[in-house]
């Protein structure tokens, strides 16, 4: 791979000067269209310890609006993003649309070094980069320009380069006994990087391999290729087809939910001691949890008026303040509308020992997205594989996930309603939405049937709570995330 590339080329300083200023001109203005467009672009530079990655990072933020320009560097992982899912620093440091990102030492750089010095098996290596090319895939899918650079030397020409470097004062510091090491391992590194590169490079993230040994040949390279992939997608995107009205999901005959028995309560004379208990035991498995360093994410999602608040109070009630966050889930932000819909999931994931409780959650683009059309039906389709994905992550990262649908009867929800309507302190609670929504009771349990069907497995199955009766559901759900966390103990 690496000897058919253009290595060797060189350009002369009148040759790249006649080309720059044109070109430095143009980048300005697309990069003047890219702030209105509906995307962003993530530029990845990868390859070898000195073959020109950062000194070409900075001479993009030179020619271009830095203001506009998101620049990121990796190092090994600090103790707080050791605690979460790899891929946690990279979702938060994502250029929001109509941005461009720099990343340095990104995603490639960990699982590679750590195949090459043997910290992980083949087997484990080609797993990272099947989720590197799903990592990818989703953002491409959402839009995103996605470049990748891999900017070479040879063995030879890398030894001149930190040679050299090291005999400059002034550059001296660039050069560390990692890239030595690094050096020494070179075959080895090349052929885990050729590996990762051809397991990688797809229609909607290719690889440029651009040889690092003259800085202008470098440059104008990367640059003009920055240059023509932003001006085709920026046409592209222009002419984007319109969206298309989702689709009604299929009514069903009998769903998941329709199997539930609505009927079950608890005893109300025995409801506040029973749970007291389940409490209890819910607050010692959460702070053994803590102890081990076992972080948990549960997520709430359910019928309007069914009981979701009021079934995680009683479940933050049972847990140290200090080590758990409930996160309630709205309308997206102006912020948030800029990014990948993850990305505002990714960013809340729990410290190591601390438990995530989400009040609504990633599943809104599978049900009110899907059901009310503000998801397109490519969208919401491929969505099922982008969840099953992530929740893998936070599995493979050890976390605990527990996912839990509150269901009542249409005559339970309109009863509620009513008693909300009735009452000053909870009128707040219901919306004209609330009582528009029940007019699409079918479609939303047709949705819910099939997220249940595509999204569960045996390491995150849903938990269909039964929840006409508030206080078994309440009882039901912490007994149901006690077991959770004991079943997750009990493996470490």
């Amino acid at each position: 791979m690496f000897e058919t590339a253009e290595l060797g080329a060189k350009i002369s300083r009148e040759a790249f000067d006649a080309a720059a200023g044109k070109l430095r001109l143009d980048l300005l203005a697309l990069q003047e269209k890219l702030r209105q467009a509906d995307f962003p672009v993530i530029v990845l530079f990868a390859g070898v310890d000195g073959a020109g990655k950062t000194e070409t990072v900075n001479l993009i933020n030179e020619w271009l609006d830095p203001h506009w320009i998101v620049t990121r560097a990796y190092e090994a992982p600090s103790q707080e993003e050791g605690e979460r899912p790899s891929f946690w620093r990279y979702w938060r440091d994502l250029p929001k649309c109509g941005q461009i990102g720099l990343f340095l030492s990104g995603w490639y750089s960990r699982p590679v070094l750590q195949h090459v010095y043997g910290e992980i098996s083949t087997a484990e290596f080609d797993y990272r980069l099947d989720h590197i090319k799903t990592f990818e895939r989703l953002l491409a899918d959402d839009g995103a320009l996605i470049l990748k650079f891999w900017m070479h030397l040879d063995k030879k020409g890398q030894k001149k380069r930190l040679t050299a470097l090291e005999a400059d004062p002034l550059q001296a510091w660039k050069v560390t006994k990692k890239d030595w090491r690094n050096w020494k391992r070179y075959e080895s590194f090349i052929a885990t990087a050729e590996h990762a590169i051809r397991r990688t490079d797809t229609s909607h993230a290719r690889w440029a391999i651009v040889d690092g040994s003259d800085e202008r040949f470098r440059s104008l390279t990367v640059l003009q290729t920055l240059h023509d992939a932003l001006e085709r997608q920026l046409d592209l995107r222009a002419h984007k087809r319109p969206a298309v009205k989702t689709a009604k999901p299929a009514l069903l005959k009998a769903s998941v939910l329709s199997a539930l028995d609505m009927t079950q309560t608890v005893d109300k004379n025995s409801y506040e001691q029973e749970l007291q208990e389940a409490r209890a035991d819910l607050a010692l498995l959460a702070r053994e949890a803590h102890k081990r360093g076992i972080s948990s994410v549960a997520l709430f999602e359910g019928w309007d008026a069914a009981g979701k608040g009021g079934a995680i109070r009683r479940v933050a009630a049972a847990l140290d303040a200090r080590h758990r966050q409930v996160v309630p889930v709205a309308a997206p932000t102006d912020e948030e509308k800029a990014h990948h819909y993850l990305w505002r999931f990714w960013r809340h994931l729990p410290r190591a020992g601390h438990m995530l409780i989400y009040d609504r959650s990633w599943y809104g683009r599978l049900l009110v997205e899907r059901v009310e059309g503000f998801a397109r039906p490519e969208e919401w389709e491929r969505a099922y594989a982008e969840i099953n994905d992530f929740e893998d992550q936070l599995l493979h990262h050890g976390m605990v996930l527990a996912k839990f649908w509150l269901h009542i009867t249409p005559e339970e929800q309109y009863k509620r309603f009513a008693e909300r309507d009735a009452v000053a302190y909870k009128k707040w609670k219901l919306t004209d939405e609330d009582w528009r929504n029940r007019s699409k009771w079918d479609a939303y349990e047709a949705a819910v049937h099939e997220m249940v069907e595509r999204t569960s497995s045996a390491a995150a199955p849903w938990d269909l709570i039964e929840g006409n009766d508030k206080n078994f559901a309440r009882i039901k759900i912490i007994r149901s995330l006690a077991d959770r966390l004991r079943q997750r103990l009990a493996r470490t």
